[in-house]
């Protein structure tokens, strides 16, 4: 078991942890509470580049939770992050959603379609045979290839949507190179995630519901790691990996109760 009280920072994945789409996840509210009235450490880690922070905050809010904008990291973020470390003043051809391109401009790398140094793919409604033809041919001409993640699915209230994974792969097909992640499981995100927080792996957990990202994260960081059987994975589905998480957990709502039950043990010891 994991000592939760004991514990200063948590990472929290959010797609499948707190929320389905636009539907909150049971205990989500009970789990923010407790984080804050104990003055925890948090932070949420997204794979998902498609929403700004503030866009985030924003929809939690219209859900009922009160995060502000500091408590999220996206892969966008990571992407920008790593690129401006690489390449700083790079231009890069861009197929993703308002919260890449917010990052990119932020981080002082152009958007160009003409001859890019980079071209960048994250998850994307406009995602189209134009931008893939595009995407391929500047490739081709030596653009290099970053996805911002490598999630083939993301869960949504219907069933599975196409994640960034799923929409690289044509590209990686059609050129012979392969994309570097940045996102999740890239362990430059979960070293600025505890940065972020001013916190030791051993002091940190990180709650997910995804082996194969979130909890190898956690894992190769020396972290604490909650699966959560809320989102992806399922107990059949685990027994895939050679890695194992430290504990199994319906919901992030089973975190304040255990916490709770273990104070009650030490006060009555």
């Amino acid at each position: 078991m994991i000592d939760f009280n004991s514990k200063k920072g948590f990472i929290c994945d959010m797609d499948g942890v707190i929320y389905h789409g636009n539907q909150l996840l049971p205990g989500v509210q009970e789990f923010i509470d407790w984080l804050q009235t104990n003055d925890k450490g948090y932070l949420f880690l997204t794979n998902s580049s498609s929403k700004t922070p503030v866009e985030l905050h924003k929809k939690l809010e219209r859900m009922g939770l009160d995060v502000p904008p500091e408590h999220f990291y996206t892969s966008a973020l990571a992407t920008a992050k790593f690129l401006k470390a690489q390449a700083p003043g790079c231009s890069a051809y861009v197929i993703g959603d308002a919260g890449i391109f917010n990052a990119l401009y932020d981080a002082g790398i152009t958007i160009n379609d003409v001859n890019p140094d980079y071209v960048i793919v994250g998850e994307s409604i406009s995602y189209s045979f134009q931008t893939l033809s595009k995407a391929v041919n500047l490739i081709r001409d030596g653009a290099r290839l970053i996805g911002t993640c490598p999630d083939a699915y993301d869960p949504i209230e219907e069933g599975i949507s196409p994640g960034c994974g799923a929409l690289i792969a044509p590209i990686e097909m059609m050129t012979g190179v392969k994309a570097y992640f940045c996102g999740k499981p890239n362990a430059h995100m979960m070293r600025t995630g505890l940065n972020i927080l001013d916190c030791h792996s051993a002091e940190a957990v990180m709650i997910g519901d995804r082996m194969e990202t979130d909890i190898i994260s956690g894992t190769e960081a020396g972290m604490s790691t909650v699966l959560v059987m809320s989102g992806v994975e399922t107990k059949k589905s685990m027994r895939h990996f050679a890695y194992k998480p430290t504990v199994v957990l319906n919901g992030v709502g089973d975190i304040p109760r255990l916490a709770a039950e273990a104070l009650e043990h030490s006060q009555a010891d």
